[in-house]
């Protein structure tokens, strides 16, 4: 009972927001345009308001979640930019005429809107190289340092698609580093597109002399056809760690954890069990939540993503409580935690106070 009186709240301060945003929007666009046509205009925002619902109920057909996505971004900011032009067209009010002030009011939130959305694409689709360097006080036999290359949160899919792709391959491939490293979050829940799209054989041709591993993020879960993933990982060369752990170049050890979605995966201890003590441990652990456990059970190097530093801003703010780590860099005792806010993006691709990235990661042994 509790659980239908929540949702049934939730329909309802939608509802009451999304006529808050339709207002809004009919008393410019009724204003600014003599031809305006109601019936259009409600149309079309019913079919942004639910487009994310029915991408859902029909995961198919992409124009459903390409609009959905869009919508997300705009419900967001429309939180906020909103109520600011309410205001300034209540201040407005009292130095110009009403057609006016609606005019250069509704302008304002539309150029804000558009500068958002513009700024925004190009941050999420033009990736940068984020650079680590660290000294782990361990020895090889075989090396003195190693290289890696790490992307997390990738969400391919409908909107990450074949063109991002590209991107990720190339800027990876001229890193040239001695290992790829893939922290979950690779598709965007169902794998169908990414196979449509037939992006694992342009996946393929990510190159790293010491192999390229990953492990399940959150998403995979939502998919729920982690089997079908699996199998087409394999068959492209990426290994997907399922609590296992793996002795490369018989240098260092890396580890891979299910995600924390899965309630039976192992604990970081039951883990590191038999470790090699005189070898370096690196794991990888989709989401950034038990940095003390890695730093007590002797992880090393620790990359993580999941956060997405937020995407939209104001949202890092939260992710900041959320998480000791939400992104970049963090030493605690032996264990060097990174984070990165992912090369992908959920929902919209708009990023705001984050950018998309690739990491890059030089390590010196001693």
């Amino acid at each position: 009972m509790k659980r239908i009186c929540l949702i049934s709240l939730s329909i309802l301060i939608y509802h009451v927001y999304l006529f808050y945003i339709g207002w809004n929007g009919y008393v410019l666009f009724q204003t600014a345009f003599t031809h305006f046509q109601l019936a259009a205009y409600i149309i079309i925002v019913l079919i942004l308001a639910y487009s994310y619902f029915l991408s859902h109920a029909f995961p198919s057909i992409a124009i459903y979640k390409i609009l959905g996505s869009y919508w997300l971004a705009v419900l967001q900011y429309a939180l906020f930019l909103l109520p600011a032009a309410n205001i300034l067209y209540f201040i407005l009010s009292f130095y110009l005429e009403r057609t006016t002030n609606i005019l250069i009011t509704g302008t304002i939130a539309v150029i804000t809107f558009l500068l958002i959305f513009l700024f925004g694409t190009y941050n999420a689709y033009s990736p940068v190289i984020k650079k680590y360097k660290l000294t782990l006080p361990k020895k090889s036999s075989h090396r003195r340092s190693l290289t890696i290359a790490m992307a997390s949160d990738m969400h391919f899919g409908t909107l990450s698609g074949n063109a991002h792709l590209n991107k990720l391959v190339s800027k990876i491939n001229e890193l040239q580093a001695d290992l790829i490293l893939l922290p979950g979050d690779i598709i965007d829940d169902d794998p169908n597109p990414f196979l449509q799209k037939k992006m694992g054989d342009k996946m393929k041709n990510l190159k790293a002399p010491l192999g390229i591993f990953g492990v399940l993020g959150n998403h995979e879960y939502y998919g729920k056809k982690i089997p079908e993933f699996l199998q087409e990982m394999d068959r492209i060369g990426i290994n997907i760690l399922l609590d296992e752990k793996v002795l490369i170049d018989n240098s260092f050890v890396l580890i891979g954890r299910k995600d924390k979605t899965d309630k039976q995966r192992q604990t970081i201890q039951q883990l590191v069990e038999a470790k090699k003590e005189d070898l370096p441990l690196i794991m990888m652990d989709h989401q950034p939540a038990e940095l003390t456990e890695a730093m007590n059970e002797g992880i090393d190097l620790i990359v993580s993503g999941h956060t997405h530093r937020g995407q939209m801003a104001p949202n890092h703010f939260i992710t900041r409580r959320v998480f000791e780590l939400d992104w970049g860099y963090l030493k605690k005792n032996q264990l060097h935690a990174i984070v990165s806010s992912g090369f992908g993006f959920w929902g919209p691709p708009i990023r705001l106070g984050s950018r998309s990235e690739i990491v890059y990661i030089d390590i010196q042994l001693i």
